[in-house]
């Protein structure tokens, strides 16, 4: 079978029946051995099991036996505490290559049998994404909520493998369009392009307050904007470093730099003046108007370096959040502040894991002193 006969030409082959040919089979663990030049290099072999074994009984290092087999120090740390003693004084110590071997076929049989055969964990998890939640928050949740039920623990990358192979179990195969991008498919990330022009008096983020960068100071914002179909209309955003929180500024008619400038004016002045420091945005022309909204606010302004959105990366995942609500291509001007009201509310009752499993509401209400009042987020 090793050299490709199937089950019955090999019983005919050794003289005897399929029935003692498929105990055999099952004998050595449901797997038909391929010769050694077609064993994959990218698993350990029982040759290389038995060397380490050698190396480790002999008091050899980790790095050093790693050397020898010519495999990771990583690779040969995980084999020995998955093929070690785990019990016992000797715990970890010993290790046993033939038990090993066998763990390993054992790990590698397929097809594996799906976590959302379980009725009760599709149905949580699906209940989530419909909600926008994405896999590493329902992931964490599910932790949070069933500390003791290992049956209702999934990663988040079982939870999108699912999603993209179409669903597994009990769970729908739909579910894709409640993710983030929306796809079906995992695809590479491309850098996204923005044309940026000059604008005069710009203070640079390398002149930012050092408080800026750590977080630790509540009222540093960054700010950006998502654009509409072939770039005609626009919603602002605006992200509380700290807290997370999330404001839609409305722009009707045009995203220019008066109509950005009277928007974020009305935000900002919104807001209690100890959370007005700093807002960050890029060098986009719809801030032209930057200096105005310094002298009417007090907050002052940064500029990030050109093609640099890592310097604005929580305004950049907020965005990311938001076009689930408002897709790429679509126009955003159909949608009203009352719209744009809701979709904020929801976004910060949604909790984060930077924030230790709170909403940025429920971070925003700590700051505001006001832990009875519901926060809700406020549009231009």
């Amino acid at each position: 079978m090793s050299q490709g006969s199937t089950l019955t030409a090999a019983c005919d082959a050794v003289g005897v029946n399929r029935r003692t040919g498929r105990r055999w089979r099952q004998a050595t663990g449901g797997r038909i051995p391929l010769p050694e030049a077609e064993r994959s290099g990218r698993y350990l072999s029982l040759e290389e099991r038995l060397q380490i074994a050698d190396l480790h009984l002999g008091g050899t290092g980790v790095r050093a036996i790693a050397a020898l087999v010519g495999r990771s120090a990583a690779t040969i740390s995980r084999e020995l505490a998955r093929g070690g003693s785990k019990t016992g004084p000797q715990a970890r110590t010993k290790y046993a290559p033939y038990a090993a071997q066998k763990q390993a076929e054992l790990r590698g049989r397929r097809p594996k049998a799906s976590k959302f055969d379980h009725p009760e964990l599709a149905f949580l998890v699906q209940k989530k994404l419909c909600l926008k939640w994405s896999p590493e928050q329902i992931s964490d949740h599910l932790s949070v909520v069933f500390p003791d039920r290992q049956e209702m623990r999934v990663s988040p990358e079982a939870i999108y493998q699912a999603l993209y192979e179409g669903g597994r179990g009990d769970l729908r195969g739909d579910l894709h369009q409640h993710l983030r991008t929306g796809r079906a498919i995992r695809r590479p990330r491309r850098p996204a392009a923005k044309n940026s022009g000059k604008i005069p008096d710009m203070t640079m983020i390398s002149e930012r307050p050092a408080e800026v960068e750590d977080r630790a100071v509540p009222g540093h914002w960054e700010g950006d904007l998502i654009l509409g179909s072939h770039c005609r209309s626009a919603i602002a955003t605006l992200v509380e470093r700290q807290t997370r929180f999330t404001m839609l500024v409305h722009l009707p008619g045009d995203h220019g730099a008066i109509t950005v400038r009277d928007g974020l004016l009305a935000a900002i002045k919104s807001l209690p003046a100890h959370l007005v420091k700093t807002l960050t945005w890029d060098q986009g022309t719809e801030l032209a108007q930057h200096r105005q909204i310094t002298l009417a606010t007090t907050m002052a302004i940064y500029f990030c370096d050109p093609h640099s959105p890592w310097q604005r990366g929580t305004n950049e995942n907020t965005n990311g959040l938001l076009r689930q609500y408002f897709p790429k291509g679509t126009d955003l001007s159909v949608h009203s502040p009352e719209r744009l009201l809701e979709v904020a509310t929801e976004l910060n009752n949604r909790p984060r894991k930077t924030l230790g499993g709170s909403t940025p509401a429920q971070a925003m209400q700590r700051l505001l002193s006001e832990p009875e009042k519901p926060i809700v987020a406020t549009t231009g």
